[in-house]
């Protein structure tokens, strides 16, 4: 899932710097929210490390960040700030293992409404020049973190500028980041990739990947950069009965090995994704039905696999075993998939 974290800078009792009638935690603040309700107002989820006037450290403001981040999400973490001194313009900074696409994006937008950009950049840490220096981009290592300088309100055309474009800033910064997240997926080819491998992760085809790479061969060497085709967005209908739950189609998956792992029928998949053929596209999204229909349905009840389940933690629960359940289900070997469909014996 794709999230923006706004981290307005400074707050409480740390005013940052103060001229005219800018006082910079609040400005940090009001524009933070307006990037929040635009982005909210996309479809994006934004999020907000403070939405008031208090005191964070860097720590609590990490803490805060890490609460809003689940598995394989994609992030994006913005951090607001003025600058203090009589320069004039913007600036963004962005971490050494980003690229600058994001920065520039973001530049470019900022200018367009008038203000100066004085440059974008990365800044590295003097005592080790292998880290960044700000510690809320060194900090959140395993996401996109980029902070943005709006301008030098002690400079007088800059707080001129920022009062009366506040608005314009934060909405030009958040279609910035709602084009940056609609493009493509950049991925970096780790030590034992192959395309077939990466392919299913992102749920799209090898095939695909090389089209829109222009790749002539299967080749591919560590830290080469490739694109990954975006999911197509899928409006998710709501099953409040637990009649099915959604199953995403991965390379060579066809209905028969689809069926036979979670313990229903070819036709029940059918009927249910109103499908006219057995064709399936990899990324397809398929309602999988939870009720087995057996003649000796009374013996067994039905068990749905959840994340972190085994055949042996299931089977001392149910107090039966490992081999019964493996009988009863025809399974061969002891891995199960998440949503799986289990009969369990009384």
């Amino acid at each position: 899932m794709q999230k923006v974290i706004i981290n307005p800078g400074f707050g409480g009792k740390e005013n940052g710097t103060v001229s005219g009638n800018i006082i910079e935690k609040d400005y940090n603040l009001e524009i933070s929210k307006i990037i929040y309700d635009r982005l909210r107002a996309l479809g994006t989820n934004a999020y907000l490390v403070r939405d008031d006037d208090k005191t964070l450290n860097d720590e609590e403001r990490l803490e805060i960040i890490e609460s809003y981040i689940e598995n394989d999400d994609d992030i994006i973490i913005l951090t607001n700030i003025l600058a203090s001194g009589n320069d004039q313009g913007a600036e963004i900074i962005y971490a050494l293992r980003n690229r600058d696409t994001l920065a520039n994006e973001i530049s470019l937008n900022i200018e367009n409404i008038g203000q100066n950009i004085l440059k974008y950049y990365q800044l590295r840490d003097p005592n080790n020049t292998s880290m960044d220096f700000y510690s809320i981009i060194k900090d959140t290592k395993d996401y996109e973190s980029i902070i943005v300088s709006y301008g030098y309100p002690e400079n007088q055309n800059d707080n001129l500028f920022l009062e009366n474009n506040l608005d314009n800033l934060g909405i030009a910064v958040a279609n910035a980041l709602y084009d940056y997240l609609k493009k493509e997926n950049i991925y970096t080819v780790k030590n034992g990739d192959n395309l077939y491998l990466i392919a299913n992760k992102f749920n799209t085809s090898a095939e695909e990947i090389k089209n829109l790479n222009g790749l002539t061969s299967n080749n591919l060497t560590i830290g080469q950069e490739l694109i990954i085709p975006k999911l197509k967005e899928i409006e998710i209908e709501k099953d409040d009965n637990n009649n099915f739950f959604y199953y995403v189609v991965k390379q060579q998956d066809n209905l028969y090995k689809i069926a036979r792992t979670f313990n229903t029928t070819i036709n029940a998949i059918k009927e249910i994704n109103n499908l006219e053929n057995d064709n399936l596209k990899v990324a397809e999204i398929l309602k999988i039905p939870t009720k087995v229909t057996t003649s000796d349905e009374g013996n067994y009840i039905i068990y749905t696999v959840k994340s972190g389940d085994s055949l042996y933690a299931i089977a001392k629960n149910f107090q039966t075993s490992v081999n019964e359940i493996k009988n009863i289900n025809g399974l061969n070997t002891n891995n199960l998939a998440i949503g799986q469909i289990l009969k369990i014996p009384r």
